[in-house]
C-alpha cells in the first residue's frame, strides 16, 4: 500500500503550502526526505515573495490606475454626449452611476484585471469556459506568475541564495545579544595564557564575576576568521581594541567556547603611543574614539591593524602581540579591508596612503626578527624608529592629497560578477560634497569622482549592476521577462557602489550605477545615469553603517534601529531597534526606558561574507542531509556602539544572555546583591513617585509662577 513518502514532490509540497512556518520547522526532524523537501529553495522563495509587501503595492498601483483610467473614460463618454446632445447631459452624468449593459461598474478589463498578484493563491471559477480558454487562461497566468516573480526576485544569475535562511531572516523573529562586557580585572598575563591547536592565544582565567572591576570599553571592531572566510563552518571571532591598550577577542560563533564569551585578550597598554608601562592616561595617545573605521584584519595572515592616532600598529592575532608599527605625516581617520591580495588603503586627514604590509613583513623574514621582537625590544623602540621614518631626508612615498579634511571610508570594489575578487579600483568618502575615485595602477593621480552633495561615512558594494530606471519599472511590476533577464545578463557587467550618510538632518540611503571599464568614457569615473538617493524614507536621522546581509541591504541610524532594504534602495522589508544594554550588574537603571537613551550601532558586520554563504547554501542543495543543518541561519549581524559590541540574531529566543558570563557568587555576596537590588528597587518607586507628585502639582498651577495669594 502506497504511503505519502510515495506522492510526487510537487503534490507533497503542494501539501506543505498549507502548513505555517513553525510547522515546517518541526516536519524537517522527521525524516531525510521531508528535512530535504521543507528546505526546498523555490517553495522558500515563493513563500517570500506571498508574505512580502511587492505583491501589495503592485495591486494597490494598479487599483489606482483603473480607476483613473474609468473616470477618464466616462468624462469622454460625457463630453461625447454633450457634444451631440447638450439635452442629454442631465442624463448622461447620473448614468455614470447606474451603468447599463455591459457592467460599466466593473473593471475596464473585465475578469481578466484580476490578474496573479491579487488571487496568488486563489483559483475561483464564476464560469464554465471551453476547454481551450482553461488551457489559455492558465497559460497567461502562469507567465505572468513567472514574470512577476522575476520582477520581485533581487538576486542575479551567478548568485546563490538559500531562501530558506532568507525567509527566517525577512519574517522570523529577531533577537539582539549583548556580548561579554571587558572589565579591569579580566586582564591575562602572557605567562598565564596558553594556546589552542591552531596557535591562537586563548584565555586561562574564568569569566568575570558580579564584582567585576570597571567597565572596559571597546573602541572599534572587525571580524577574523581563523579558519578563513570561506568555510562557513569555520570560527568566526570578532576583534575590538579596548580602552586599556589591549586587543580582545569575542567568540561570535561558538565554536570555541560559549558564544559570546572573550576567549582571549592580550595584556594592557600594547596600542598606546608609548608602549606598556608608561604613562598613557592622555587621550591624544589612544585610539581615537571618533574613528570608526579604526580596525582592519586580514584573515589569511592572521594580522589586525589598528589606527592610534598617526600610527598603523600590526598586531599578530595567534600571539596577540605588535610586530610592527608604520607612522604617517597625519592623523589616521580610515583603514580600509585588508587583503593578502592589494595593499591597505589608509586614509588620514589629509592624505590617502597605500601601506603594503606584505613587504614589510618579508623584509622582516629576511633579517630573522621574531614576532616577539615587540616584547624583546620594547614599546618605545618600534614607535621611535616609525617617526624616524617621518624626519628623513626621503620624501615621503607617494600619497593623494585632500583638499578637504576627513575621508571617513575607503572601500576597495569588487569585480564584476565575482564577490571575493577585488579590482583596482579605490574609493573614498567622507566630510566631503564627492566620492572619489583612484585607481590603484595609476595612484595617486586621481581617476574621477562622484557629486554627492551629503556627508558620507560609510560604504559597500555590490559586484552586479544597477539602473535607476530598471530598478524603478521593477519595483511597479512592468518589465517583462525578456527585459529582467536582459538587466541581469552576466556580460552586462558593471557594479553597484551604495553609500549612506547624512544630508540635512536627514538619513540619506544612495545607489549609483558603475558601467565596465571598457564602457566607461561616457562619464567620469565609469558613473552611469543610474543614481538613485533616498532621501525621504530611508530615516528621519543620520545613517551610520551600510552592509549587504544576504539579499538585502541593512544599514543602522541615529535613533537606534537597524532597518533591512531591498535592493532597490526604497523598499523596506523590517525594522528592529537595538536596545540599551546596561554595562553594571543588578537592577537596570531608571533612565534605560527614557526617550534618547537607546544605544546605536555604528558599525555593522555580517559574521559570514558572501563566499560562505554561498558554499553553505551550496552543501544544502548537494547534501540536504545533516551536513546543511547544523549551518543554517549562520549570517547573524555584529554591531558596534561605540563602547560595546552586540550581536543581531533570528531565532526565538536569545542565544546568550549576561547571566551566562558570570561566575557563581558565595551566598553572602548573592545576599548583599539581593538587598542591592532591593534597595534600588525602592528608590526607582521613590523617584516615579516623586515625579507623579510634581507633575501634578504643576497642573494645579503651583509651579506656574502665580503666587498662592492671588488665587
Amino acid at each position: 500500500m502506497a504511503g505519502l513518502t510515495d506522492l510526487p514532490g510537487e503534490i507533497l509540497l503542494h501539501i506543505l503550502w498549507f502548513l505555517e512556518p513553525p510547522d515546517l520547522t518541526a516536519l524537517q526532524l522527521v525524516s531525510r526526505g521531508f528535512h530535504n523537501l521543507a528546505r526546498d529553495n523555490a517553495f522558500w522563495r515563493l513563500r517570500c515573495l506571498l508574505e512580502s509587501s511587492f505583491l501589495e503595492t503592485i495591486d494597490r498601483r494598479r487599483r489606482f490606475f483603473r480607476l483613473a483610467e474609468r473616470d477618464t473614460r466616462q468624462q469622454q463618454a460625457a463630453r461625447v454626449r454633450l457634444t451631440l446632445n447638450p439635452a442629454a447631459a442631465h442624463l448622461g452624468t447620473s448614468n455614470n452611476h447606474h451603468p447599463a449593459v455591459g457592467g460599466g461598474g466593473g473593471s475596464p478589463h473585465g475578469d481578466d484585471g484580476d490578474d496573479w498578484p491579487r488571487h496568488a493563491t486563489t483559483t475561483t471559477t464564476t464560469a464554465t469556459p471551453s476547454s481551450s480558454s482553461v488551457y489559455t487562461s492558465a497559460d497567461a497566468r502562469e507567465r505572468e506568475r513567472v514574470r512577476i516573480m522575476a520582477n520581485w526576485d533581487p538576486c542575479f544569475p551567478a548568485e546563490r541564495v538559500s531562501w530558506y535562511d532568507e525567509y527566517i531572516q525577512r519574517h522570523g523573529p529577531v533577537v539582539v545579544n549583548w556580548l561579554q562586557h571587558a572589565y579591569d580585572n579580566n586582564i591575562i598575563n602572557n605567562d598565564t595564557t596558553t594556546e589552542d591547536e591552531e596557535g591562537l592565544a586563548l584565555s586561562s582565567s574564568s569569566s568575570p564575576s558580579a564584582a567585576a572591576g570597571p567597565f572596559v570599553e571597546a573602541r572599534g571592531v572587525a571580524l577574523y576568521y581563523p579558519d578563513g572566510d570561506d568555510d562557513p563552518a569555520g570560527a568566526v571571532l570578532a576583534v575590538a581594541p579596548l580602552d586599556d591598550g589591549s586587543v580582545c577577542l569575542w567568540d561570535v560563533g561558538g565554536t570555541k567556547g560559549n558564544r559570546g564569551t572573550i576567549v582571549a585578550r592580550s595584556r594592557p597598554g600594547i596600542l598606546f603611543i608609548d608602549g606598556p608601562g608608561a604613562d598613557n592616561r592622555r587621550r591624544s595617545k589612544m585610539i581615537d574614539s571618533g574613528v570608526t573605521e579604526c580596525v582592519s584584519v586580514d584573515s589569511r595572515l592572521h594580522r589586525a591593524f589598528f589606527a592610534v592616532q598617526s600610527h598603523l600598529i600590526e598586531v599578530d592575532l595567534r600571539r596577540l602581540s605588535v610586530v610592527d608599527c608604520e607612522s604617517f605625516p597625519w592623523s589616521i581617520s580610515a583603514l580600509s579591508a585588508a587583503s593578502p591580495t592589494i595593499p591597505l588603503t589608509v586614509g588620514t586627514s589629509l592624505g590617502i596612503h597605500l601601506h603594503d604590509y606584505r613587504l614589510h613583513r618579508a623584509s622582516r623574514d629576511d633579517r630573522g626578527e621574531s614576532i616577539d621582537g615587540f616584547d624583546r625590544m620594547g614599546a618605545s623602540e618600534f614607535y621611535q624608529r616609525s617617526l624616524r621614518h617621518i624626519f628623513d631626508d626621503k620624501p615621503l612615498p607617494p600619497y593623494a592629497p585632500l583638499s578637504q579634511p576627513g575621508p571617513l571610508s575607503i572601500l576597495h570594489l569588487q569585480q564584476p560578477g565575482q564577490e571575493a575578487g577585488l579590482s583596482d579600483d579605490i574609493y573614498v568618502a567622507g566630510r566631503f560634497s564627492n566620492i572619489l575615485h583612484y585607481d590603484r595602477r595609476k595612484f595617486p593621480s586621481i581617476r574621477g569622482s562622484i557629486h554627492s552633495g551629503a556627508r558620507l561615512c560609510s560604504m559597500t558594494s555590490l559586484p552586479y549592476p544597477f539602473s535607476t530606471l530598471g530598478s524603478q519599472l521593477r519595483r511597479m511590476g512592468e518589465l517583462s521577462l525578456e527585459q529582467v533577464e536582459a538587466y541581469k545578463a552576466p556580460d552586462a557587467g558593471g557594479r553597484t557602489l551604495i553609500a549612506c550618510g547624512e544630508y540635512s538632518t536627514k538619513g540619506s540611503l544612495e545607489l549609483y550605477g558603475l558601467t565596465p571599464a571598457a564602457h566607461a568614457v561616457a562619464r567620469p569615473g565609469g558613473l552611469q545615469d543610474s543614481t538613485l538617493k533616498n532621501r525621504q524614507t530611508s530615516s528621519r536621522s543620520k545613517l551610520l553603517s551600510v552592509v549587504n546581509h544576504g539579499s538585502r541591504i541593512a544599514f543602522s541610524d541615529g535613533s537606534g534601529y537597524i532597518k533591512w532594504f531591498e535592493r532597490d534602495g526604497f523598499t523596506e522589508v523590517r525594522r528592529c531597534r537595538i536596545g540599551h544594554s546596561e554595562r553594571s550588574q543588578g537592577t537596570p537603571s531608571i533612565f534605560a526606558s527614557m526617550p534618547g537613551s537607546d544605544d546605536m550601532a555604528r558599525k555593522l558586520l555580517p559574521t559570514r561574507p558572501g563566499g560562505a554563504v554561498v558554499a553553505a547554501a551550496a552543501a544544502d542543495d548537494d547534501g540536504g542531509g545533516g551536513g546543511g543543518a547544523e549551518r543554517v541561519n549562520c549570517n547573524d549581524l555584529l554591531f558596534w556602539t561605540g563602547e560595546k559590541l552586540g550581536l543581531v540574531t533570528f531565532s526565538a529566543r536569545p542565544g546568550f544572555v549576561a547571566e551566562d558570563f558570570e561566575e557563581p557568587v558565595e551566598a553572602a555576596e548573592a545576599e548583599a546583591l539581593a538587598a542591592e537590588s532591593e534597595y534600588g528597587e525602592r528608590m526607582r518607586r521613590a523617584l516615579e513617585l516623586q515625579a507623579d507628585d510634581a507633575r501634578f502639582v504643576r497642573n494645579l498651577g503651583l509651579g506656574s509662577g502665580v503666587r498662592p495669594g492671588a488665587i
